[in-house]
């Protein structure tokens, strides 16, 4: 069974940073597109940042400059480094992928189940 666990969110000041990392667990062939969405309170989930295979990236204007998506396919890990935080950010975290179970089989939209991240004075 393949599992995203995110992990690093917390509560941080104003011009803070944090780093979140998310974990791909199970049996996998390869990772594809690897993404991180936010939900705010009362707000719909927004996509974030994704990073492809071949390392292409891109980001919502929220956010560039700010943030920065990497990934290590030797630890099956995405990570979101996030500087100058501000209230806005505020929001559970979620990290999703698109999957290579097998050569020939893709499991996509992967959900994990969100981290909380919380920026305020």
């Amino acid at each position: 069974q393949v599992q995203l666990v995110e992990s690093g969110g917390g509560l941080v000041q104003p011009g803070g940073s944090l780093r979140l990392s998310c974990v791909v667990s199970g049996s996998i062939f390869s990772i594809n597109t690897l993404r991180w969405y936010r939900q705010a309170p009362g707000k719909e989930r927004e996509l974030v940042t994704a990073i492809t295979g071949g390392r292409t990236m891109n980001y919502v204007d929220s956010v560039k400059g700010r943030f920065t998506i990497s990934r290590d396919d030797a630890k099956n890990t995405v990570y979101l480094q996030m500087i100058n935080l501000n209230p806005e950010d505020t929001a559970v975290y979620y990290c999703n992928a698109d999957i290579l179970i097998t050569r020939w089989r893709t499991l996509n939209d992967v959900w994990g189940q969100g981290t909380q991240v919380t920026v305020s004075s």
